[in-house]
């Protein structure tokens, strides 16, 4: 399970932060490390922070931006403190890990974290398919990066070291996140085409489709279906 599992940090400023963030996964068994355009990467604070866990760094994938890192994932998540003018569906840590627990068998699975002082945009929360919001004291809620790191890793952990995953059966794989960003464009080309879609308004429109389709959580197949579709609309327009 936790071999499948990938943690990804964004924008992240602080190099000791880095190497506590792979202490973190080291003691609870995860490996996969991506960077998103890191402030100061390698540096000897990241080193000196993750103690023992330095192989997380030397193995750590630095990528420039959150599409590369969660590309080949089937299921992304992301941590949030705060709710957001969209609701989106949301996850305990706990349910979080038991469905990561499930989904492994057949997919990747990325945990996104952001930056320190400001955490993730709505535009990288709106590339998730649930959000995760760990459970604190409302009036002091911010955890530090590496804390939360620790929680949702521990969290994997013991799910992890449940007997026998109960596997899914599906007849294909969850559609990946390069899969969903490039059928979300070719929905909005065809809105604008239609003049649905008005660029002048978009009143958080594709925002609340991204919602609904991360939520229906469609397959390859059913991608394909819907730009078959999309296809079709477009040979329309023209005729």
């Amino acid at each position: 399970m936790l071999k499948n599992i990938r943690i990804v940090l964004i924008n992240t400023s602080h190099p000791g932060n880095i190497g506590s963030a792979a202490r973190a996964m080291k003691t609870m068994g995860l490996t996969e490390l991506y960077l998103v355009d890191p402030k100061l990467f390698p540096h000897p604070k990241a080193e000196e922070m993750a103690s023992n866990a330095a192989d997380i760094l030397v193995h750590a994938h630095v990528v420039p931006d959150l599409e590369t890192a969660v590309a080949d994932c089937g299921l992304v998540v992301g941590t949030s403190t705060r709710t957001r003018a969209i609701p989106w569906p949301l996850l305990t840590p706990r349910e979080f890990a038991e469905k990561a627990r499930v989904e492994t068998a057949n997919t990747k699975v990325a945990v996104i974290f952001g930056r320190e002082q400001s955490g993730l945009t709505n535009d990288e929360l709106q590339r998730c398919h649930f959000h995760i919001q760990i459970p604190s004291n409302p009036d002091y809620s911010s955890l530090n990066l590496a804390s939360a790191v620790q929680v949702i890793c521990y969290e994997l952990r013991v799910a992890s070291e449940i007997e026998k995953p109960v596997e899914e059966a599906w007849d294909y794989p969850w559609a990946n996140a390069e899969q969903m960003e490039g059928f979300f464009e070719h929905l909005r080309v065809v809105m604008l085409e239609l003049d649905f879609l008005k660029l002048e308004a978009p009143r958080q429109l594709m925002a609340r489709l991204r919602r609904l389709f991360y939520r229906a959580r469609p397959d390859v197949m059913e991608i394909n279906i819907l730009r078959g579709i999309l296809n079709a609309v477009e040979k329309n327009i023209k005729k």
